[in-house]
């Protein structure tokens, strides 16, 4: 990589070429917990370095403004939720959830001010658990989110967020990235619920420690496959799903729950993740949903009040190298996701990717990012992007085990599709 195709992956800003790319899709921007009912206490927002206030009015509707004032520009986080609108505490004006000014008190009604006086906004559903918004081109809009794990019921789905000091990009190959859990979550998943193999997963791995990287072009971004050789005859495949722009799918251990992430950027140095659980056909058991609760799995603990982790950047992720020493984790810091956060983030905000040494184990960080950058291009030249339809989403990680002259897209479970049909 160069540092050009570096700043083009990195940047989301307004008005460049990956931003333009984010803001075609549905992405993730709240839990549905952070506004749960009429009128409550608006909430901050800030994606793709626009800041913006959500909030839910009178009658339940959604909205996601600018967060300032067209006034003087104040700060609408101080508003009033109230009466079908957000009142700015400074001098009484007032807005619905498309941004329209409803009430300018200091002019008369009959001078129709305030019709003139728009901020920006964006629509904002509830689906799955998330507040989604789409940040694009009205006209462009595209069909809502139909991820599997988007449409099970409630009591079958877990979302957890959290912010990370660094770029969104650094995060996601992170997550896309699997060979890395040998090593720096090889001494946690046997003490993990939600992430513990069964023997015989246990033994396919063993059988073949130097595993091919295979991805392939997927209509919705990527099958990130893992194969290892199996005897003399088959292969085991181990599939992550990577859907346009941010969203990873990785395979359950048998019994375990499905997994993935959302991974957005707020600016060009932070980033908020979304993880989550669900099982297609299944209620949570309770020893499942105590440890999504309690932190577990590909969730973390974070400060009473904040998305921050209680593990994070300022405090060295708490890091414990008597337990690193004695074997009870391999890098020192307990816990799958926040021994993410820390490798992730030591990187430094956004990763100089000139100074890479990459190797074959990186096949799909590489593919993923010719993907993005392509898709950037297409927008550019007025094309639509990958994974806009249904179809695209509605798929699932997987693992198989092939004969070595059956292709991967044989696999009976590359046909099952959300709702588990095929």
């Amino acid at each position: 990589m160069n540092a050009e195709q570096n700043m083009l992956l990195t940047q989301t800003g307004p008005g460049t070429p990956m931003g333009d790319l984010f803001r075609r899709y549905w992405i993730p921007a709240l839990l549905s917990t952070e506004l749960p009912e009429p009128d409550c206490p608006p909430v901050r927002v800030k994606l793709l370095s626009e800041r913006m206030i959500a909030f839910r009015d009178s009658e339940g509707r959604l909205g996601l403004i600018d967060e300032f004032c067209a006034h003087r520009g104040v700060s609408l986080w101080f508003g009033r939720n109230e009466e079908s609108g957000l009142r700015c505490p400074y001098h009484g004006w007032k807005y619905d959830i498309t941004g329209q000014c409803v009430e300018v008190p200091s002019e008369p009604a009959e001078s129709g001010y305030c019709e003139k006086i728009k901020l920006k906004s964006y629509p904002l559903i509830d689906r799955g658990g998330m507040l989604w918004t789409y940040m694009g081109p009205p006209e462009l809009q595209p069909p809502l989110p139909e991820f599997e794990f988007a449409t099970v019921p409630e009591n079958q789905r877990y979302v957890s967020k959290r912010e990370q000091d660094c770029n969104y990009l650094q995060l996601m190959e992170g997550g896309i990235d699997s060979f890395h859990s040998i090593f720096l979550h090889s001494m946690s998943a046997s003490s993990d619920p939600l992430l513990k193999r069964d023997p015989a997963s246990i033994a396919y791995i063993k059988a073949d420690p130097h595993p091919a990287f295979v991805p392939l072009e997927s209509p919705g971004g990527l099958y990130i496959a893992t194969r290892r050789n199996q005897g003399e005859e088959n292969y085991y495949w181990r599939v992550t799903q990577w859907l346009m722009p941010c969203i990873s799918l990785f395979p359950p251990y048998k019994g375990n729950p499905y997994g993935g992430h959302a991974w957005v950027p707020i600016d060009d140095e932070h980033a908020l993740t979304f993880s989550f659980d669900y099982h297609p056909d299944r209620p949570f058991n309770d020893v499942e949903l105590e440890a999504m609760q309690g932190g577990r799995g590909i969730h973390c603990l974070t400060v009473p009040g904040t998305f921050r982790p209680l593990a994070n950047l300022y405090n060295d992720y708490l890091m414990d190298r008597t337990a690193q020493k004695e074997g009870r984790s391999y890098c020192g810091v307990l816990g799958f996701g926040e021994q993410d956060s820390a490798v992730q983030e030591s990187m430094g905000p956004i990763e100089d990717r000139c100074r890479e040494n990459l190797v074959g184990t990186d096949n799909g960080i590489i593919m993923t990012r010719q993907r993005l950058l392509k898709a950037a291009k297409a927008v550019q030249a007025g094309m639509a992007p990958p994974g806009l339809d249904a179809a695209s989403q509605r798929v699932r990680a997987f693992s198989s085990v092939l004969p070595r002259s059956a292709p991967l897209h044989s696999a009976p479970e590359m046909q099952v599709t959300a709702g588990g049909s095929k």
